[in-house]
């Protein structure tokens, strides 16, 4: 695979560029589930007197012949290789290496991750980063992941009903991610769990998946519902039984064929004209990698 020659061509531009005090490798190839269609990804800390020195374009460029690269909008260079093979590259100093400290989870193995580390100052840190991501367990931390599924949904059918349906495909991609986490967790499936949706054809049952690929109201609250009252007994809580009420009755209303009449009497979600979501949740503007 052109990854293998890359990784290898990285490796060494490291080992032999005085600049770097420290390298990382990782994702997919460092946690040893790379493939054919798996990018390179690499973080890079620079002497902080000598980073002025570095040019990312131009480092990446000596890597291999380069179709773009680019800086995206997390702030990290994107290299588009022939193949196209994408890479991934986070120019740095040592002065950032205690950042690594706050990452959810390393991902892979520290022998597998280091590929340089002259002061002896990164593998430290990535040995205190847990391997795998802390899920969650306490009854208020379920609670709150059924919660912002909802959330979400709310969220999706108010900007559907004022006729932002773009927006209201954002709002029900987030919904997905939160019902894939519901699903992970309920089957105990949780080995990709910061990103949910990789492997899950593989992992989760064919009707999760069916109802994330639909990402509509209905499939998704369908699926939601039925993940939540699993995994309810782990809240400690009753059912949210009005919640329930209320998203059984406008999921089943979107489900209605266009033209249908709507019965007299019922309501389109309230405050949906001037009042609905205003103010998106937290995390709304900035999507995750």
């Amino acid at each position: 695979m052109i990854q293998h020659d890359l990784i290898a061509r990285v490796r060494d531009m490291c080992r032999a560029d005085e600049r770097l005090g420290a390298a990382l490798m990782y994702g997919s190839f460092a946690a040893g589930e790379g493939d054919a269609h798996s990018d390179v990804e690499f973080w890079l800390f620079f002497d902080p007197e000598r980073r002025a020195e570095v040019e990312p374009e131009q480092w990446c460029r000596e890597i291999a012949p380069a179709n773009l690269v680019l800086l995206n909008e997390f702030g990290s260079h994107v290299v588009l290789f022939p193949g196209p093979v994408r890479g991934e590259f986070h120019f740095a100093t040592t002065d950032d290496i205690p950042t690594v400290a706050t990452w959810p989870a390393r991902g892979a193995a520290v022998e597998r991750m280091v590929v340089v580390d002259r002061e002896g100052l990164l593998t430290p840190v990535l040995e205190a980063v847990p391997e795998h991501p802390v899920l969650p367990a306490a009854p208020d931390e379920i609670a709150d992941l059924c919660g912002r599924f909802a959330n979400w949904l709310v969220l999706a059918l108010h900007v559907t009903a004022r006729g932002e349906h773009l927006r209201a495909r954002d709002a029900l991609w987030h919904a997905a991610r939160h019902v894939l986490w519901m699903a992970r967790l309920a089957e105990d499936s949780t080995a990709h769990w910061l990103t949910p949706s990789r492997a899950a054809e593989a992992e989760l049952p064919a009707r999760t998946i069916a109802a994330v690929a639909e990402a509509n109201p209905v499939s998704l609250w369908h699926e939601g519902r039925d993940r939540w009252l699993t995994l309810l007994p782990r809240t400690g809580r009753p059912a949210p039984t009005a919640l329930f009420a209320e998203l059984d009755r406008l999921t089943a209303e979107t489900a209605q064929p266009a033209g249908t009449a709507q019965p007299a009497g019922t309501a389109q979600p309230a405050g949906t004209a001037e009042a609905a979501a205003t103010e998106p949740p937290a995390g709304t503007a900035a999507p995750t990698s």
